[in-house]
């Protein structure tokens, strides 16, 4: 059936099944592999940040240019977790897919998001890490670090709303780029349908709760060691709390309901047939 599609792609429904098979073997790895796939992709998604804010602190680019080289590097991240391998909490929001195909346990689900997750987070928070004993932020006369401060002020005075219904955007285009991804054959072939849909989702300014996790520490850290940092109240350590929780809850609505089983209602879902 692939082959109408042309290029020796796999098909929707041939994705769908992808998609649900790799569910159920995400959901049964051992809390070590997952903790370390984890704590890698948390690392790669940093990575892919430390490039996008390296790009958008070039003033002498135009606000368009700015977004859209700006979200085209950011898919480094994305890249290295599909072709490398590893867990990343917002693309295993599809695991909703074998769950909803009675293939998964929901507590199998749940502890792979809570494992990913927190790995997640020490990932990007180990690349913060070296990002400030390398001095990086520095460059370009400290434009980095001061987009880096910037970043971390806006995402952390997000309105909840905003938060969330931009959460939902994001995670539907990355879900999308992971989804697309299992159609190619090829590295060129996912990493070709991988940049388009994040490369849309930042330059638009969706939020992302794994890249925030090294955005708003980053910024935080870098400001307590300017000269002329940024008052306490309006960049806070509470303020990561006030952007995950939203952007959390949005991410999941977006992957988990607005891909992964609006999905499975077109493919998998039996379809009752009435006398």
């Amino acid at each position: 059936m692939s082959e109408i599609f042309g290029f020796d792609a796999f098909s929707p429904r041939e994705i769908a099944d992808r998609v649900e098979q790799i569910g159920v073997q995400k959901a049964r790895l051992s809390v070590r592999s997952l903790f370390m796939l984890g704590t890698l992709a948390g690392g790669f998604i940093a990575l892919g940040a430390l490039f996008y804010t390296l790009v958008i602190s070039d003033q002498n680019l135009s606000f368009a240019w700015q977004r859209l080289l700006g979200g085209t590097v950011f898919s480094l991240g994305l890249v290295m977790v599909v072709i490398a391998g590893a867990e990343l909490f917002t693309g295993n929001n599809l695991l909703v897919m074998a769950w909803a195909d009675g293939r998964i346990h929901f507590r199998e689900v749940l502890r792979n998001w809570v494992i990913v997750f927190s790995s997640n987070f020490l990932g990007a928070l180990f690349v913060v890490a070296l990002v400030i004993l390398s001095n990086h932020p520095a460059m370009n006369h400290e434009a980095i670090a001061q987009q880096y401060i910037k970043i971390a002020q806006t995402k952390s005075n997000l309105p909840f709303a905003q938060a969330f219904f931009s959460g939902i955007l994001c995670n539907v285009l990355v879900c999308l780029a992971v989804w697309m991804a299992q159609a190619g054959r090829s590295v060129m072939d996912k990493v070709v349908v991988v940049v388009f849909p994040i490369s849309a989702f930042v330059a638009a300014g969706f939020e992302h709760c794994i890249a925030n996790m090294y955005f708003i520490p980053l910024g935080y850290l870098l400001n307590l060691q300017a000269a002329q940092p940024v008052s306490a109240e309006s960049l806070h350590w509470s303020g990561l709390l006030n952007n995950l929780l939203p952007v959390v809850l949005g991410n999941l609505c977006g992957g988990s309901v607005l891909v992964a089983l609006v999905y499975y209602v077109i493919y998998k879902k039996p379809v009752s047939v009435s006398n």
